[in-house]
């Protein structure tokens, strides 16, 4: 599959600020760059943050005043299977050194909350057959509604309001994972299909010898998803971190399918 995104965003900076950017698609196995742009209007300086470890890819820049941030990129998807059902939970002691952080709690997933949560209305079940009832119980529990949750809003909170959008979704099922001591991790995408389209919130869960994707919300099919960063929560996920003061005044993602040129005979 081939998918062309095009995000922008305009922002007017308070004074001279710093800002770490991360809107461009990870160097990640199952997805090749074929074409990309990241244009800043006015042209400004700016230095690269890659993750070689991860494949995530960040810049950093100073800047006073209006800026627009124009990113271009396509895409090829290799097809993957994500498939949840009968995938093996794992021991503790059997998982991989770097998978360890995504057992604990975090700033915006309070796992620990959560423990007594997913025994009592997950127990029995392990692995993926638990991932798998867990997203089935949020997608009914929970309603998706705009404007109902903040940048300052917990796995917890949103548990107990009911609803949220696709941030708010990730962060409860990766808590409830966690607490099953299933690892869980939030992944920032872009997704085709997303009505408004928006930058995506979505988790990996480790099971079975690897991590698969899962979107919380069913908004989007994981086949369609362009993976842009991993971390903890939404703090490490964040398509722009600001150190200091600035204000948004448009914002746009858009995620299309292009159809491939039939091969030559």
């Amino acid at each position: 599959m081939r998918l062309h995104v095009e995000a922008r965003l305009d922002y007017d900076f308070i004074g001279e600020v710093e800002s770490l950017l991360h809107l461009e698609v990870a160097q990640s196995p199952g997805q090749t760059i074929v074409t990309e742009s990241l244009v800043l209007d006015p042209p400004i300086a700016w230095s690269r943050l890659d993750d070689p470890a991860t494949g995530e890819r960040r810049v950093v820049f100073t800047h006073q005043g209006p800026l627009q941030i124009t990113y271009l990129a396509t895409v090829d998807l290799t097809p993957r299977d994500d498939g949840l059902a009968g995938a093996a939970q794992h021991a503790i002691a059997s998982l991989p050194v770097e998978v360890l952080p995504f057992l604990r709690a975090s700033r915006y997933i309070e796992s620990d909350l959560f423990e007594q949560i997913a025994a009592c209305d997950f127990g029995p079940l392990q692995g993926g057959d638990k991932v798998v009832a867990i997203i089935d119980w949020l997608r009914g529990a929970l309603t998706y509604r705009w404007g109902t949750s903040t940048s300052t809003t917990t796995a917890m909170n949103a548990y107990m309001n009911r609803q949220g959008v696709c941030r708010d979704y990730a962060h409860i099922a990766a808590a409830l994972c966690r607490a099953s001591d299933i690892p869980a991790r939030m992944v920032s995408a872009y997704a085709v299909g997303l009505e408004p389209q928006d930058f995506h919130a979505v988790i990996e869960v480790y099971v079975g010898g690897r991590w698969r994707l899962v979107d919380p919300t069913g908004r989007a099919c994981p086949e369609t998803l362009i993976r842009i960063g991993e971390g903890r929560d939404a703090a490490d996920i964040a398509f722009l971190t600001i150190f200091g003061r600035a204000t948004m005044t448009r914002q746009s993602v858009r995620v299309r399918e292009l159809l491939r040129e039939p091969a030559a005979a």
